[in-house]
């Protein structure tokens, strides 16, 4: 396997000299965020941090406190619109963006020019990562809106040479032909939606597989280091499918390599640590803690994602030193399904879902039925017997996670279909007080030669 690498000798220092990177890194930011930064002057002094050089190493580093979402919300709520996690004056910044909203309001965030450019950079480790070169064509399947989305990969296509074809204001059979007549040869959007326009050009006959497209990159959920999606992507594309991984809040910060053994962490931009989300102290498995070193105008310190890892421990075939994680984001820890006593991450039930070819979509709902937690799939089967497929998933799920579930048919195209994060797991317990009542179901030709 040919290796491409963004920054060859960073990517494959030792473990000593890549954290004397990362410390150093650090203290350039800290110089600046000490002076003028209100929220981390004073988050920082009260950690007995007045300067740069109070942090000697990265185990000094590690006792600073954490940094939550929560915490950021509150500071902009108590400080509109953008908080006091500002360095430099608001005349030196270019762009702002935001999060999606979906767990409360939006976080909004700010780049100087200097970080627009760090953010470019991230993703062209994303790039180079999968094989993408600067003769490609890179589409993006997307609405370009304040939410970051890939923004941030357009203009790391931009920087790198690629030639950059928008897809907003498209419908999805729109993207499609766009995809033919442009040749692509690289696919930017989610897991799911990729899924979606492989449905569309089928629906109008044409082959996506024998399209251009030779490279997928995916963000926004986990499916595309899901076993079962990744294949079912890979397949409906006759493309590779890479995963990568980031937050409007923190950077570009993961990328899947072409061995596609696990997500790197890209350690050249970034310090990371996963720790047990209850103790706060290190782990191999659990809650991802992130700073970003190249963002001093609107920096992260230790922020906590709420994203659930684990570390893989083998080293990977690529010749990185970076670490990586086994299976990318599991999951987040607030989505976590309790149910029966049981712990179900949404990622697991798509993982099982998606090794059936014959599902298209499908949505999960939680409610409780008299003292009892159920969870019933609702599943689009395109088969003339659907009760095999439906028998063998329920037996699935029930093998794989010790879980009884209901599950039931629907007409194709009933249910929802997403362009940025799906929706497919409700809670119903959570979302109202009348916790015995029971969810209703609701609906919403060219061939190429690749590259």
């Amino acid at each position: 396997m040919k290796t491409s690498y963004l920054d060859p000798y960073v990517e494959t220092l030792n473990r000593e000299a890549l954290e004397q990177i990362q410390l150093e890194k650090l203290k350039l930011m800290l110089a600046q965020v000490l002076k003028s930064n209100t929220f981390y002057q004073r988050k920082l002094k009260d950690a007995g941090v007045e300067e740069p050089e109070d942090l000697r190493t990265l185990k000094d580093y590690r006792q600073l406190p954490f940094t939550t979402k929560a915490e950021l919300s509150a500071d902009q709520e108590a400080h509109p619109p953008y908080g006091t996690n500002i360095t430099f004056p608001r005349s030196q910044y270019i762009r702002i963006h935001q999060t999606s909203g979906t767990t409360g309001e939006p976080l909004r965030w700010l780049d100087t020019e200097e970080s627009w450019r760090w953010w470019a950079r991230c993703w062209g480790a994303v790039y180079n990562a999968a094989g993408v070169k600067s003769g490609d064509s890179i589409f993006f399947a997307f609405s370009f809106g304040p939410f970051i989305g890939f923004w941030s990969a357009h203009e790391g296509a931009r920087l790198m040479g690629a030639l950059s074809i928008p897809g907003g204001g498209m419908t999805s059979l729109q993207r499609v032909r766009a995809i033919l007549y442009n040749d692509i040869s690289v696919l930017i959007c989610t897991p799911t939606y990729a899924l979606h326009l492989a449905e569309i050009a089928e629906a109008e006959g044409v082959d996506i597989a024998s399209s251009s497209v030779r490279i997928t990159i995916h963000a926004g959920e986990p499916g595309a280091s899901l076993p079962a999606t990744k294949a079912r992507i890979e397949s409906a594309w006759g493309s590779r499918c890479y995963d990568h991984t980031g937050a409007t809040e923190v950077g570009a910060w993961g990328f899947e390599c072409q061995a596609q053994s696990g997500v790197h962490l890209n350690e050249g931009e970034f310090i990371f640590d996963v720790i047990n989300p209850d103790t706060g102290e290190s782990a191999d498995e659990g809650e991802l803690v992130v700073t970003n070193l190249g963002r001093v105008g609107t920096p992260a310190i230790r922020y906590r994602t709420g994203d659930w890892v684990k570390l893989r421990t083998e080293p990977c075939e690529c010749g990185r030193s970076f670490r990586q994680l086994k299976a990318g984001i599991i999951g987040r820890i607030d989505d976590v399904l309790i149910v029966r006593g049981v712990n179900v991450y949404p990622s697991a039930i798509e993982n099982i879902v998606r090794g059936f070819p014959e599902v298209g979509e499908f949505v999960v709902d939680v409610f409780r039925s008299g003292e009892l937690d159920e969870m019933e799939i609702r599943l689009e089967i395109r088969a003339t017997d659907t009760e095999p497929i439906l028998t063998a998933v329920v037996q699935r799920i029930r093998n794989a996670l010790g879980l009884r579930v209901k599950a039931k048919t629907v007409p194709h195209e009933t249910l929802p279909r997403f362009e940025l994060k799906a929706k497919r797991f409700t809670d119903h317990r959570r979302l109202n007080d009348n916790h015995s009542q029971r969810p209703v179901a609701s609906g919403l030709v060219t061939r190429k030669t690749k590259h």
